[in-house]
């Protein structure tokens, strides 16, 4: 006991407050990890709702007094024909959207809905087959605008830790998190006419819908835009091969050079 006091530091005249002070910088040279939840908090703003119509109806309007023509409670209302459904994320504050090809190929009309609500139509100004991607014009925005903060794919390793933000058939956001499983990695699209090359490949949950959204780092930082998830079977759900195109092609996609 008394060896146990003589190697001690001597703690007489250290106040309680040099104790708190002392435990304080200790955690700002050594901050937190950050996690899945950060992530998400962090890109939501960024994420959109991608829908493609296979006509160019509108929506039915919201009802203003029974039997209003053009709402629900008019049964004889045209309604829009659902086409695919899948996710995107603003990358430029003026309403540019990155998502996937083959999420509004074909479409009549396109539909994005924001973060806050938001539901406009969008138009495709952009395509890049060979890496299945879109970019789309949002013809109104937020007044509150957060393009998604993009990060070179550069000193990516495996197993480093990823998350997978959008809208799985149609329910979200949802996110779920998961590891770096391959670099450089091939797959072939949906429609089979395509070979996608230089894949991110990563285990974080995925399924129809997710295409198009963000494959971010626990940072919030966008190092893809996911396109496609590995199956042998015909039900196209997730068996812990997922794929994103690199954010460096998906940027050039919309004429940007980032890095």
């Amino acid at each position: 006991m008394v060896t146990a006091w003589a190697l001690a530091p001597d703690l007489r005249g250290v106040s309680q407050a040099d104790v708190e002070a002392a435990i304080q910088r200790a955690i700002e040279a050594n901050p937190p990890k950050p996690t899945a939840a950060d992530a998400y908090e962090k890109i939501l703003p960024s994420l959109v709702h991608v829908r493609a119509l296979a006509t160019e109806v509108d929506p039915p309007l919201e009802p203003k007094a029974e039997g209003v023509p053009g709402s629900p409670a008019d049964p004889a209302a045209p309604k829009p024909l659902e086409g695919n459904v899948g996710s995107g994320v603003v990358i430029v504050d003026t309403g540019i959207i990155l998502t996937n090809l083959h999420v509004v190929n074909g479409a009549k009309r396109v539909k994005v809905t924001f973060f806050d609500g938001l539901e406009a139509d969008a138009e495709v100004i952009g395509v890049r087959a060979e890496h299945d991607l879109a970019v789309l014009q949002a013809k109104k925005i937020p007044d509150d605008r957060f393009p998604a903060t993009i990060r070179s794919t550069n000193g990516l390793r495996l197993g480093d830790e990823v998350v997978a933000v959008g809208f799985p058939f149609g329910i979200g956001p949802s996110v779920s998190a998961g590891v770096i499983s391959g670099l450089k990695r091939e797959y072939q699209s949906q429609d089979g006419k395509r070979i996608l090359g230089n894949l991110i490949q990563f285990d974080a949950a995925v399924n129809p819908g997710n295409s198009g959204g963000p494959l971010v780092t626990t940072e919030g930082e966008v190092i893809g835009i996911v396109t496609g998830l590995l199956n042998p079977t015909e039900q196209r759900v997730f068996i812990g091969i997922g794929f994103a195109v690199p954010i460096e092609n998906a940027a050039a996609a919309a004429g940007l050079s980032p890095f």
